[in-house]
C-alpha cells in the first residue's frame, strides 16, 4: 500500500470517528456536554443545549401540565418542560410537606431521566403564602399589604412565602398579582394592591422578597434568582390591563388609549422586570377587542423587544383556548395565535397530546417559525440555568420546619396589624371608642365572620373559592383572638345573629360585630352592587341599634355601607387577613395603634363606579390614602 493511500484511509478513518463523537454528543450520550458545566457561560449553555434538541424535545419544553395527568412516565415520554397544581390540586387533602416533595421529584425524576436530562420546573399558585397547602401561614391579601404603605414588610412576607414554597419541594409559584383594579366590581380586585399604579409599584419589592435581591449592574430584564434553595422564581401577572376592564367584569376587555395602557397599568412591569421578574404570565382580558393571548404588539413587541424581557412569558391556565369565542372552537388557531403572539411555555392544562401534536404539525409546516420555536425554548432553559435545576434538581426535606412556622405567623400576625383601617372611630375626635378596654364586665362578639378561618382568609385558601369553618387550616380567629386579649375576668359573649332585645337585655358593656363577604376567586366574586349579606347588614342594625359598638368590615374590596354609617360608634376596614386573626385584637385593644390608609377609594353608592383617586367626578366616602390613628395604650 502507497504513503499517499495510508494517509488518505487514515484520514478517513478519523474523519469518522469525528463524525460519530459528534453524533453521540449530539444524543446526549457520554463526554463532556457544556451545558452541564456550571462553570461555562450563561449563554454558552443555552446555546450548547438548543443545538443538541430535536424538536420534539422543544416542544415538550414548551408545554406545562397539571399534576393530576402528569407522572414520571408522561415527563419522560413527551420531555414535558413543566407541570403545576392548579386550584385544589394537591396530592391528597391536609397533606404534609414531606408528600408534596415526594410528589415534585418523582416528577422530576422522569425529566432526568430523558436523553437530555432537561430537569423540569413545578409551579404553584402562593399569592398570599403558600396557600394551597395545608397548615401553610396565610397571609393577607394583596389589598391589604396595600393598605400598609410598607414595601419593605412586602418583601418580607415574599421570603417568607418562598421559604414555605421551598418547603414542600416547589421552585416556582404564580405570584405576585400586580393588575391595578380600577373597578371594586372585579371578583380579584383583593389580588391587588391599590388603584394606585405607584403603590402597586412599590409593592413589587415583593418579587427580591421571592427571589432574592438581583445584584447592583445586572442587565436589564435578565431573570435573576439567588444561589440555594431558599428563593423561587415569580411570575408578575397578568399583562397587561386586567384591573381595567368594562365594569370590573373578570377576563372582560380593558378599553383605554395607549398612553391609558402604558401610564396606569404597565408601570408595575417595569419595576417586575428591573427586579429580575423570571417570568410574566398573560392575561385572559382584551385590550380594545384584542384577546392579550394573541396580541403580538405588546407581548412582543413591547414586552419582549422595547422592555427587553428575557425571562419567560407562560399562559394562563387554558389561556390560549380562550382565545377564540367561544372558548376551544378552533384549537389550531388558538395555538397559531398564542405561540406567534410571544407567548413561550402553554398551561395547557390537560389535553397535552393535542397541544404537542397540534404545535408539531405547525412547526414542521413552517405556519409557526423555527426562530418563534427557538426564542420561547431558549427563554424557558434561560429560567431553568438561572434556578440551578440542572445542578440541584431534586429537592430535600432540610425546609419542611418552615411551612407555617411561628417566625412566619408572627409576620403574618404583624401584616394583619399593619393593614387594618380605622374609617371611623366615635361620633367626635373628642371621644373615641378605640381602643376598646379589655378590662369590663361583659362584651358581645357578632357577626358571621368573627368566628370563621375560612371566611377572614377569603378565596384562594385550600379552596379555590375558599370555604367556611374553621378545619380548612390553622390559624386564628378573631373570636379567639379577642378571648386571647381580654382580662381574664372579662365575659365575652358570642352570638352569630342576635336579636336586638337580646342586644338591649344583656348589659354588654361594649359590642365587637364581624361582618362582610363570602369567600370567592375571580369571576365568581364578579359583583354590580357590591352589598353585604343581608344577614350580616341585620347583624349591624340589631347590635349597633341598641349598644355601643365597634363593626369591623371582612372583605375583598369596598362595600356599601354609607347607610349603615351613622348607626356605627366605630369601623374597621380589615380585607381578608388571612391565617393570623390576632393580629386585629392587638390593634383592637391599644397593644399597638391603627396605621393602614385605604389603598382603594371608598364609594358612596355603586352609581358613582369606576371613581379613582384623580377623577373630576371624585366624591368618596373614605377617600384614598384615608386612615384614622391611634395611639398605642402600652409600650411595645
Amino acid at each position: 500500500m502507497s504513503a499517499s493511500l495510508t494517509r488518505v484511509l487514515l484520514l478517513l478513518c478519523l474523519c469518522i470517528a469525528a463524525a460519530t463523537m459528534r453524533t453521540e454528543e449530539a444524543a446526549g450520550g457520554g463526554g463532556y456536554m457544556k451545558y452541564k458545566d456550571p462553570k461555562q457561560p450563561l449563554n454558552t449553555r443555552i446555546n450548547d443545549l438548543l443545538s443538541r434538541m430535536t424538536l420534539e424535545e422543544k416542544i415538550g419544553q414548551m408545554t406545562q401540565i397539571e399534576r393530576i395527568v402528569a407522572s414520571a412516565e408522561v415527563m419522560n415520554k413527551y420531555y414535558i418542560g413543566s407541570v403545576f397544581s392548579g386550584a385544589v390540586s394537591v396530592p391528597s387533602e391536609k397533606d404534609s410537606a414531606e408528600t408534596w416533595v415526594t410528589m415534585v421529584n418523582d416528577f422530576q425524576k422522569g425529566s432526568l431521566s430523558t436523553r437530555l436530562g432537561i430537569p423540569m420546573i413545578y409551579g404553584i399558585d402562593a399569592v398570599h403564602g403558600h396557600n394551597n397547602v395545608y397548615k401553610a401561614t396565610i397571609f393577607p391579601h394583596n389589598v391589604g399589604l396595600g393598605a400598609t404603605r410598607d414595601p419593605e414588610l412586602v418583601k418580607r412576607i415574599g421570603a417568607a412565602t418562598a421559604l414555605e414554597v421551598r418547603a414542600t419541594g416547589i421552585p416556582y409559584v404564580f405570584a405576585p398579582c400586580i393588575a391595578v383594579c380600577r373597578d371594586p366590581r372585579w371578583g380579584r380586585c383583593y389580588e391587588s394592591y391599590s388603584e394606585d399604579h405607584k403603590v402597586v409599584q412599590a409593592m413589587t419589592q415583593i418579587i427580591p422578597g421571592l427571589q432574592g435581591d438581583i445584584p447592583p449592574n445586572s442587565r436589564k430584564g435578565v431573570p435573576f434568582l439567588a444561589a440555594g434553595n431558599k428563593k423561587v422564581a415569580a411570575c408578575a401577572k397578568h399583562y397587561v390591563g386586567d384591573g381595567g376592564t368594562t365594569k370590573g367584569i373578570d377576563e372582560d376587555n380593558t378599553v383605554i388609549n395607549r398612553h391609558g395602557l402604558l401610564s396606569i397599568h404597565m408601570p408595575p412591569y417595569y419595576n417586575s422586570i428591573i427586579e429580575g421578574v423570571a417570568t410574566i404570565m398573560v392575561s385572559y382580558s382584551s385590550w380594545n377587542g384584542v384577546k392579550m393571548h394573541a396580541n403580538r404588539d405588546l407581548v412582543t413587541g413591547f414586552l419582549k423587544n422595547t422592555l427587553r424581557f428575557r425571562g419567560f412569558v407562560i399562559s394562563d391556565f387554558m389561556g390560549i383556548d380562550r382565545i377564540t369565542s367561544p372558548a376551544y372552537a378552533n384549537y389550531s388557531y388558538s395555538i397559531t395565535a398564542g405561540i406567534n403572539a410571544g407567548i413561550d411555555m402553554i398551561m395547557v392544562p390537560y389535553n397535552y397530546t393535542e397541544f404537542i401534536d397540534g404545535l408539531t404539525f405547525q412547526a414542521k409546516n413552517k405556519i409557526i417559525p423555527m426562530s418563534r420555536i427557538d426564542d420561547a425554548v431558549r427563554r424557558i432553559l434561560r429560567v431553568k440555568f438561572i434556578m440551578g435545576l440542572f445542578e440541584n434538581p431534586l429537592a430535600d426535606l432540610s425546609l419542611v420546619n418552615q411551612l407555617g412556622s411561628q417566625e412566619h405567623r408572627d409576620l403574618a400576625r404583624e401584616a394583619v396589624r399593619r393593614s387594618l383601617v380605622l374609617l371611623k372611630n366615635g361620633e367626635s375626635a373628642d371621644k373615641p371608642l378605640l381602643p376598646l378596654p379589655k378590662k369590663t364586665s361583659k362584651i358581645l362578639v357578632a357577626g358571621s365572620h368573627a368566628d370563621n378561618l375560612g371566611y377572614q382568609c377569603g378565596g384562594w385558601t385550600i379552596e379555590w373559592q375558599g370555604s367556611s369553618g374553621n378545619d380548612l387550616t390553622h390559624g386564628t380567629t378573631i373570636l379567639t383572638s379577642i378571648k386571647n386579649t381580654v382580662d381574664p375576668e372579662t365575659e365575652v359573649v358570642y352570638k352569630e345573629n342576635p336579636d336586638a332585645e337580646y342586644v338591649k337585655s344583656n348589659d354588654f358593656s361594649y359590642a365587637i360585630v364581624v361582618v362582610g363577604e363570602p369567600p370567592y376567586a375571580e369571576t365568581f366574586g364578579d359583583s354590580l352592587t357590591l352589598t353585604l349579606p343581608d344577614a350580616g347588614l341585620k347583624t349591624i342594625t340589631n347590635v349597633c341599634g341598641a349598644v355601643k359598638c365597634v363593626v369591623i368590615i371582612i372583605s375583598g374590596r369596598p362595600v356599601v355601607i354609607q347607610p349603615y354609617v351613622p348607626l356605627l360608634d366605630a369601623l374597621v376596614a380589615a380585607w381578608l387577613p388571612g391565617s393570623e386573626g390576632q393580629g386585629v385584637a392587638d390593634v383592637l385593644f391599644g397593644d399597638y395603634g391603627f396605621t393602614g390608609k385605604l389603598s382603594r377609594t371608598w364609594f358612596k353608592t355603586v352609581d358613582q363606579l369606576p371613581m379613582n383617586v384623580g377623577d373630576p367626578h371624585y366624591d368618596p366616602l373614605f377617600p384614598f390614602g384615608f386612615g384614622l390613628t391611634t395611639t398605642p395604650t402600652k409600650a411595645n
